[in-house]
């Protein structure tokens, strides 16, 4: 069965500061977070890779990673631009945000695993998640996904506050709803704080959380493409930062008892660039990685 692994490197990363976050080199050959994924995913059995990128970092993004991978797995690209919207519905003046990890039309047409560019999951959630897709006895509702559940302590960042999807469960172990929780991290005391009201009484760092590593079916994907004009005619939320997220969208069919979602389990430890100062610790994380021999030193022969 073909499947396909889709990157979001579209983001800007205002967090991060100059520079593109996405292509910042971690590897000992220069390697930056990307090919790790892609790496892990070829190995799990995928066979195709869509990148989500902007047109003006086209260039830069082909130079450090498009024209090096495309030797090794069939590449594609996707191009988002916050101009790119269904007839009847127009950018509201000034909004420069792009419009959230949603906005993904005409991607695929193949079982697929959807993450994040700049975040490291680790092998077990790729093959975990690959052998869901193939495996179609498990189908059993309108939109039957999977997800990478992380445990929180795991996806810390000791440079800044981090958003994650805490996740609750029914005794099956599928999701029954994300709470999008904003503002965590670990206090002086020792302890998780976040932001979000709702999150307050229940979060905890063993709570499993996600870190938008989605796998799904391509009629999830037509789903995103109709919902969107609807988010953008909705005149709910400040228009210039309104998001149309993965996991409000999974939250909300599940809520309508249309989506299943299958909670599956990494240890794995995950890091990322999300600030400037992650980017010694994410090159000190890889290098850790092989010396144990889970990856070689030069990732691609």
């Amino acid at each position: 069965m073909n499947t396909t692994l889709i990157i979001m490197a579209a983001g800007i990363g205002s967090r991060y500061g100059k520079g593109i976050k996405q292509l910042a080199k971690i590897g000992p050959h220069d390697e930056i977070i990307m090919d790790y994924s892609i790496y892990d995913a070829i190995e799990a059995g995928f066979n195709k890779v869509v990148f989500i990128i902007r047109k003006d970092i086209e260039k830069e993004f082909k130079e450090v990673i498009g024209n090096r991978i495309q030797q090794h797995i069939q590449v594609e690209y996707v191009y988002q631009e916050i101009t790119h919207i269904p007839s009847g519905c127009s950018v509201p003046e000034g909004r420069v945000k792009p419009w959230g990890t949603g906005h993904c039309k005409g991607i695929v047409n193949e079982p697929f695993v959807i993450i994040n560019a700049d975040d490291y999951y680790g092998k077990v959630a790729f093959k975990k998640l690959h052998d869901f897709l193939i495996e179609d006895s498990h189908r059993n509702s309108e939109f039957t996904m999977a997800m990478a559940g992380f445990i929180l302590k795991n996806t810390l960042s000791d440079n800044g506050t981090v958003t994650r999807g805490i996740c609750v469960e029914d005794e099956a172990g599928y999701l029954h709803r994300v709470i999008e929780t904003k503002g965590i991290i670990r206090n002086n005391q020792g302890t998780i704080d976040c932001d979000t009201e709702e999150s307050k009484d229940i979060i905890q760092e063993n709570n499993r959380v996600s870190m938008n590593m989605w796998a799904g079916y391509p009629c999830f994907i037509d789903y995103l493409e109709n919902g969107f004009k609807e988010f953008l005619l909705d005149d709910s939320g400040d228009e210039l930062t309104k998001e149309y997220l993965l996991p409000i969208i999974v939250d909300q069919l599940i809520k309508t008892n249309r989506a299943s979602v299958k909670v599956l389990e990494t240890t794995d430890k995950w890091f990322g660039v999300t600030y400037p100062e992650d980017k010694q610790i994410v090159q000190d994380s890889i290098n850790e990685l092989i010396e144990q021999g889970i990856y070689p030193e030069k990732l691609w022969k």
